[in-house]
């Protein structure tokens, strides 16, 4: 079987009250668009069309796909004269109609409906006991002989509770000519795609249908209230697949997976905490309260302290970290390694048993074992147009606030004195440090306010 993709996106969304087009509104930090297209290719189609309209150039520049073929409805007068556009398209045996602000459409519920469409047309329903705003499914000895809108139905045709969600599969062929056929002698004075129903029951081709049985799949995004909805919704399906794998979760409603999280045996994860882009958890690892961690891997037995943010870091088994700590993109931590509170790392390896406990700025730089680097210690990396590399051997010992003034390297067991101001290589099993000499000026007066 060969199918056609036809994805809506021309509307403006004037609900969201935003200047942004509504489908590139982000849910779980992807916009509305790219979910329903990442779905649509799942399903391997042979072409997938978007029709877009307000804001089109800023849509096109959204999605990076150069497999999308781009089509404009400039005056929005419908969903059938949307489809309309992507005629030049349609070479294919079936089309499916996607919407580009229903982002949560499952592929199972798809690949259902493009099966069931072999009759010829095949419309995705779903039953909802407050069906008001939608059009209403008509049947006749259970047969579908139409699709009613809310503006155009009567108050018998208003109680009925099964809905159009407005994703359908038709046999190309059969939709040109259906596509071909409507006016828009309606309420809204639009191209209703909903009218094709009619003149399929008309040439007495069978309309078939999936009822789909999942709300927020087929939910489509109008406000920002309906966002907040999916996003909800959305998030909660993520937090029980991950319970039912077996992760702790503290609270599953305050929990924000924006990409993909796995996880090993007993994880922990306490509320609020958010994870963006590809993380990987290991075995009986804690993440605590406020944690943002992103494109990262965090192994066994290590536990994350409070409001820490790692991103793009690899961290070892049997590390503590935070609370407070920055892991920035480069960070690679082996085992056993302590990263305190108000600790900054960008672009630096550590090595075994290491420990930076407080108030640290650590850059470009390479840190063997056990080193221990006290409070304030700052790598000053950048010198106005380069980065530069401090190398600290094995078994270090830095003093409180110093400052290593890149390039520099600290040999195996120095000892570096707090305050100093580190501008040479060190060399090993030595104590090195720079003090200006401590004076006390006799007679001083603090001055005073005038």
């Amino acid at each position: 079987m060969s199918l056609n993709v036809v994805i809506l996106a021309a509307g403006k969304g004037t609900r969201m009250q935003s200047d942004m087009p509504k489908v590139l509104h982000s849910l779980a930090q992807k916009s509305l668009l790219q979910h329903v297209l990442d779905t649509a290719k799942s399903l391997n189609p042979k072409k997938i069309s978007i029709v877009i309209g307000y804001e089109s150039e800023i849509i096109k520049k959204s999605i990076l796909d150069e497999n999308v073929s781009w089509r404009l409805q400039e005056k929005q007068l419908g969903t059938g004269h949307a489809v309309q556009q992507a005629i030049p398209d349609l070479y294919h045996e079936k089309t499916l109609i996607l919407y580009g602000d229903v982002p949560l459409i499952k592929k199972s519920d798809l690949e259902k409906l493009i099966n069931v469409s072999d009759s010829g047309i095949g419309i995705m329903t779903f039953i909802k006991k407050d069906p008001f705003g939608y059009g209403r499914i008509q049947r006749d000895q259970n047969k579908i002989n139409a699709i009613i809108e809310e503006k155009d139905s009567s108050e018998e045709q208003k109680k009925i509770t099964e809905i159009n969600t407005g994703i359908m599969s038709v046999n190309t062929k059969l939709l040109i000519d259906w596509l071909g056929r409507l006016k828009n002698n309606n309420a809204q004075k639009e191209y209703y795609l909903t009218d094709i129903i009619k003149f399929a029951v008309r040439d007495k081709v069978f309309v078939s249908s999936h009822i789909v049985n999942n709300e927020l799949s087929i939910t489509g995004i109008n406000s920002k209230k309906d966002l907040s909805f999916v996003e909800r919704g959305f998030q909660l399906t993520k937090a029980e697949k991950l319970m039912n794998e077996g992760v702790t979760l503290i609270d599953p409603s305050r929990i924000d997976i924006r990409g993909e999280l796995h996880c090993g045996k007993d994880v922990i994860i306490d509320i609020g905490c958010i994870f963006e882009g590809k993380v990987t958890i290991g075995n009986n690892v804690k993440i605590n309260p406020y944690t943002v961690i992103k494109d990262s891997t965090i192994q066994d037995n290590s536990i994350i302290e409070s409001f820490s943010h790692i991103d793009s870091s690899k961290v070892g088994s049997e590390n503590r970290i935070g609370p407070y700590a920055r892991l920035r993109p480069g960070s690679f931590l082996s085992d056993k390694i302590r990263i305190g509170n108000f600790v900054e790392i960008k672009n630096t390896s550590v090595d075994l048993g290491t420990k930076i406990n407080h108030l640290s700025y650590i850059g470009d730089s390479v840190i063997g074992k056990n080193v221990n680097i006290g409070a304030g210690t700052i790598t000053c990396n950048y010198d106005g147009i380069e980065k530069h590399k401090t190398i600290i051997d094995d078994d270090v010992f830095v003093g409180s606030n110093t400052q290593f003034i890149a390039p520099v390297k600290i040999g195996k067991g120095a000892t570096i004195g707090a305050g100093s101001t580190i501008t040479k290589d060190a060399p090993k099993e030595n104590l090195t440090l720079s003090r200006s000499q401590q004076k006390t000026i006799s007679g001083w007066v603090k001055p005073e306010k005038k």
